[in-house]
C-alpha cells in the first residue's frame, strides 16, 4: 500500500468520455484513500450519484455545482458504509431529497464467523459509518432504473461486509473492491479475506469494458488487474505460511517478516490485513491458532 504517484485526475478512457459520466474528486487524499474519494455522477437530467464521499462542505458544493441547469439528483448509490464514501449522504440527501441506495447499515452483512470475531473484541472498524442506513436496500443481481440509466447490483463483500458494486453499460463501479494503485484494506471483522477473494474471482468471470473505482484511475484491463490482486494475496498467504518457523507466533512476530517490503508507516494497516489472512487460513484449516477468536492469536503451522 502506498500513496499513488499518478495524477489526482488521470484521463478517462476514451470510451467513457462519450458517455453521460462526470466525477468530482474529494479533498481527502491519504495513504488509504490515494488521491481522494471520487464521487461519480451518472446520467443526464435525472442524475445518479455514486459514493457521495466524506462530510466536507466544499465537496457537497462541488457535487451540486457539477449538475447542469435543470438537472436533479434522482438517486444516491453507496458502495459501502465507510466514512470516506458515505459520510456526506445526510447532507446530500437533505439538499436533494434523493433516496439512498445500498446493501444495508454497517455490520448488516457480516458472516457468523465475522460476527463472532466482533463479539470477541476485534475493533478494526473505526472507519465505519455507523449512522448509515439506506432508504432502499439492494441485493445481488437486482436490476434497477434511475432516469434513463440501468444498473445491476453485485454483492462484492470482502473490503466491507456490505460492499456492493454497480454494473452500468458494460462497466463496473467497484468502490474499493478493485483499485489500480493499491490492494484494498481488509480489516476484521467488517472485512473478510475469504469473501474478498471470492469476490475477486467472481468479478474476474465477467467481461467488463473497465472497472471504475472510488479511488484512483479507471482500470481498463480488468482481468490483468484482478489477476494481479489475486496473486498478491496468494503471495502474502505463502509468506505467512513460510514465516511460521516456531509454534505460537503472534501477529507482531509475523508482521516484519511478511511485510518486510512495506513501508513501516503502513504497518498498522498491514497488521489488519495480516489478521484477516490468519482468520482465513484458520477457517481453511491451513494453520492452527490459540487465543482465537481474539485480537492477538498465536499461530502455528499445520
Amino acid at each position: 500500500m502506498s500513496v499513488p504517484e499518478e495524477k489526482p485526475e488521470p484521463e478517462l478512457p476514451e470510451h467513457l468520455t462519450s458517455l453521460p459520466l462526470r466525477r468530482v474528486l474529494a479533498d481527502n487524499p491519504g495513504p488509504l484513500t490515494g488521491p481522494g474519494t471520487t464521487t461519480w455522477l451518472v446520467g443526464q437530467g435525472a442524475v445518479t450519484v455514486i459514493d457521495p464521499g466524506p462530510a466536507l462542505p466544499a465537496h457537497l458544493e462541488a457535487v451540486l455545482a457539477a449538475l447542469a441547469p435543470g438537472e436533479r439528483i434522482e438517486a444516491i448509490l453507496v458502495t459501502h458504509p465507510h466514512l470516506d464514501h458515505s459520510a456526506l449522504v445526510p447532507a446530500l440527501a437533505a439538499a436533494t431529497g434523493a433516496p439512498v441506495i445500498g446493501f444495508g447499515p454497517a455490520g448488516s452483512g457480516r458472516s457468523e464467523a465475522m460476527q463472532a470475531l466482533a463479539e470477541a473484541g476485534f475493533t478494526g472498524g473505526e472507519g465505519l459509518d455507523r449512522a448509515f442506513a439506506p432508504d432502499i436496500r439492494r441485493r445481488d443481481g437486482e436490476v434497477f432504473q434511475v432516469g434513463q440509466e440501468e444498473f445491476r447490483a453485485l454483492y462484492t463483500p470482502g473490503h466491507s461486509a456490505e460492499h456492493l458494486s454497480f454494473a452500468w453499460r458494460g462497466a463496473l463501479f467497484c468502490g474499493d473492491q478493485v483499485m489500480a494503485w493499491a490492494p484494498s484494506l481488509v480489516s476484521l471483522p467488517d472485512g473478510d479475506m475469504g469473501a474478498y477473494m471470492d469476490s475477486l474471482y467472481r468479478l474476474r468471470d465477467e467481461a467488463w469494458t473497465c472497472l471504475i473505482p472510488a479511488h484512483g484511475a479507471v482500470i481498463t484491463d480488468s482481468t490483468a488487474r484482478i489477476d494481479a490482486l489475486i496473486n498478491h494475496r496468494r503471495q502474502r498467504e505463502a509468506k505467512i505460511l513460510a514465516a511460521l518457523t516456531a509454534p505460537g507466533m503472534s501477529p507482531d512476530d509475523l508482521l516484519p517478516i511478511v511485510y518486510a517490503d512495506t513501508n513501516e508507516a503502513l504497518w498498522p494497516a498491514a497488521r489488519r490485513n495480516l489478521l484477516a489472512h490468519i482468520a482465513d487460513l484458520t477457517s481453511r484449516d491451513m494453520v492452527r491458532t490459540t487465543q482465537w477468536p481474539g485480537p492477538t492469536p498465536l499461530v502455528t503451522a499445520r
